[in-house]
């Protein structure tokens, strides 16, 4: 695919201030430059590379550096825990980790490397030592000078006393302590001097492996899903070009994180495959305001803008004045992804944000599939295995294998086949649940073993006006064997009473009808989620059982509000 290698794309980052452009030919440059690194530090084709990093531009150069030789990147989202990360360190067999020394997200200063400290600490104990870590001088950035782009160090707005050192009177901002093994880390700038910049790539087969993600799914042991280069890398391309309706003159904006597979397929290989110019966001949505997201799309004329329904009813409930603010004139194509869409969000993200003119592209992917399109044949089944016709509702499976369908789970070719095709063989089973319309429009419910319709009782909760977002997860019933536990966060303004808990139920008998009547409604001030904004619903059915044994939580945004959750929980019957 030809497109000019001084097309650019930019780096927004946390700071408002702090933005960056780069071209292809940099980024070819900066690639080849750490693909050589990386060869120099013994890595080969086949070899599984770790990568904890947050969204700079390092994070893309380090991918593409392993695709460039044959191997293998494993990205852990940087919101993820040590123990998060030395679990998939080892399952992966990396022998190499990348990471950051710091960063903020939002005011919060994240010390990076000190959790990569811990990881490797853990690693070691096992009997599992890294040889080798590569540090980005991320929040010291504006202490170096190097060629090609740079960015300013964002301004450092608070240390945790632990990790700060001391500077000179003259110093106006302290940087967190960076620990050190001199045996085992080096700077990125320093193993990059004078390397060089051309690096002809490995080649390799389309069923070679290109990297390996893991995915906790709903049971919360991770998976090791691997994608191959040929089949994933047609299948983004394809899917980003005409689900998009890619031009050449787009600005596109993914705000997804790279450490999901939404970040992998559509911040990364689909839009570079296309020479598509696009926004690398390291920010918050609501940082340093809530016109952050609007700022920048008017900032960089971004034309095509695909984010979460989580993010969307985040931004609603500060009301339409703070989007109005800024013009979006640029915007012509919206996308939402990552868990199905309330009605309601819809329609504030079509008429507000895109001013009744710009297509809604509502996406359903998982890590294991991305979402369907060219090859994807779906079908409804029921309980037995029987697929149903016409308007239907039950699971969501696949007839037939398709480009972008994972290869296996990482050493457990048996759990692969348990988990996708052994309930219904003959099909790929996504594990969600769906109803097909009468136009033949698949609407995704939500996962299979919630076995209820939450997503339909989540929007006639959040229809009512006192309700920016709700969740809806099941809970045992003597008699009925489940129940409905719902959870909502009020807009500013109203208060929780026994009246509204009245007229939610009685919405929702009227929406849906009485066998969706909740059995419980609790108050949340804020729900579980991960930093990327998905809402955790294996702890909320913790929290409905009062069950504390909660596994890992380290993906939580804020875990103050489980604590909170659980001592205001509602008295149940089981």
């Amino acid at each position: 695919m030809a497109y000019c290698l001084e097309h650019q794309s930019m780096k927004e980052g946390n700071e408002p201030g702090d933005s960056m452009k780069i071209t292809y030919s940099e980024l070819l440059s900066k690639v080849c430059q750490f693909a050589n690194v990386l060869q120099d530090q013994g890595v080969k084709k086949g070899d599984r590379v770790s990568i904890y990093m947050p969204m700079i531009i390092e994070l893309v150069v380090a991918m593409l550096a392993c695709a460039r030789i044959g191997a293998l990147h494993s990205i852990v989202f940087a919101g993820f825990s040590a123990e998060s990360l030395c679990e998939r360190i080892l399952d992966s067999q990396c022998s190499l980790l990348i990471t950051a020394d710091a960063f903020y997200r939002g005011d919060k200063l994240i010390n990076l490397k000190q959790i990569a400290d811990e990881a490797l600490q853990k690693c070691r104990d096992k009997d599992n030592p890294l040889r080798r870590c590569i540090v980005v001088k991320h929040l010291g950035r504006e202490e170096l000078v190097q060629d090609g782009p740079s960015s300013k160090s964002p301004p450092l707005k608070r240390l945790c006393q632990s990790v700060q050192e001391k500077k000179t009177e003259s110093s106006k901002k302290a940087h967190p302590k960076i620990p050190w093994d001199p045996e085992v880390d080096v700077w990125w700038h320093d193993v990059t001097k004078n390397v060089s910049k051309e690096c002809e790539p490995v080649w390799c087969d389309a069923e070679d492996e290109l990297f390996i993600l893991y995915t906790s799914g709903s049971t919360g042991k991770p998976k090791g899903v691997v994608h191959t280069i040929g089949g994933y890398m047609i299948f983004t391309a394809a899917t980003f070009k005409y689900v998009f309706d890619h031009h050449p003159e787009d600005i596109y904006w993914c705000t997804a994180d790279i450490g999901w597979i939404t970040g992998h397929s559509y911040l990364t290989y689909g839009p570079l495959a296309n020479g598509a110019t696009s926004v690398l966001f390291e920010g918050l949505p609501i940082y340093p305001d809530v016109g952050r997201m609007w700022s920048v799309i008017d900032k960089y004329k971004v034309t095509k803008f695909y984010t979460a329904p989580t993010a969307i009813r985040l931004l609603m409930k500060y009301g339409d004045e703070p989007v109005r603010k800024y013009s979006r004139k640029s915007l012509k194509v919206l996308g939402t992804v990552g868990e199905p869409i309330n009605p309601e969000a819809w329609l504030w993200y079509y008429k507000v944000v895109g001013e009744e003119r710009c297509p809604i592209v509502d996406t359903f992917w998982q890590t294991e599939t991305t979402f369907p399109f060219f090859g994807v044949v779906p079908a409804v089944l029921d309980e037995s295995g029987e697929e149903l016709e016409g308007e239907a509702e039950g699971y969501l499976v696949f007839k037939q294998p398709w480009p972008g369908i994972m290869r296996t789970v990482y050493k457990n070719h048996q759990r692969f086949e348990t988990t996708y095709f052994k309930k219904f063989p003959g099909y790929y089973v996504t594990g969600d649940g769906c109803k097909r319309d009468k136009d033949g429009y698949y609407w995704i419910t939500g996962r299979i073993d919630d076995m209820l319709n939450v997503s339909e009782v989540e929007s006639a909760l959040v229809e009512h006006s006192a309700v920016s977002e709700a969740a809806v997860v099941s809970h045992p019933h003597p008699v009925k064997g489940e129940c409905l536990y719902c959870f909502v966060t009020l807009r500013d303004g109203h208060d929780f009473t026994k009246n509204l808990i009245d007229e939610l139920k009685k919405q929702v008998r009227e929406k849906i009808g009485p066998i969706a009547t909740p059995d419980y409604i609790q108050n949340a001030p804020g729900l579980p989620k991960t930093r990327s904004g998905k809402i955790m619903r294996r702890v909320l059915r913790k929290i409905a059982k009062n069950d504390r044994e909660l596994g890992d939580t380290s993906t939580v945004a804020d875990p103050a509000i489980i604590n909170h959750l659980f001592n205001n929980r509602c008295e149940t019957i089981m």
